[in-house]
């Protein structure tokens, strides 16, 4: 019986501190949990392919999403080099909308 009592203390404070641990990570207004942990994977792919695209500087460009618009801040060297963080960021899952807010400084 007491083990019973045990386990249900240890499942509830186990729920508390998923649901308080999870609260935590929701600070930008979002909907859920679950759309946070899916605009930090879609920040996450994005940045991905930027280190690995030869035409983009991903030290130079910022990446921000929320509900899945992703928006694209900083510097790039070139109009082309703009538009190509656009492309690779509108071709990861999951995105809605880029808003493109990277300056060209030549």
């Amino acid at each position: 019986m007491h083990r019973t009592i045990a386990h249900l203390l240890a499942g509830a404070s186990a729920a508390a501190f998923l649901l308080t641990a999870g609260g935590c990570a929701v600070t930008r207004g979002q909907e859920s949990v679950g759309s946070y942990i899916d605009d930090a994977t879609i920040t996450t792919q994005i940045k991905s392919r930027f280190v690995e695209s030869r035409q983009v500087d991903a030290a130079s460009i910022h990446v921000e999403t929320l509900n899945g618009t992703v928006m694209l801040s900083g510097f790039a060297k070139s109009s082309t080099e703009r538009a190509a963080a656009e492309g690779i960021a509108r071709n990861v899952n999951g995105v809605r909308a880029v808003r493109n807010e990277i300056a060209v400084r030549p």
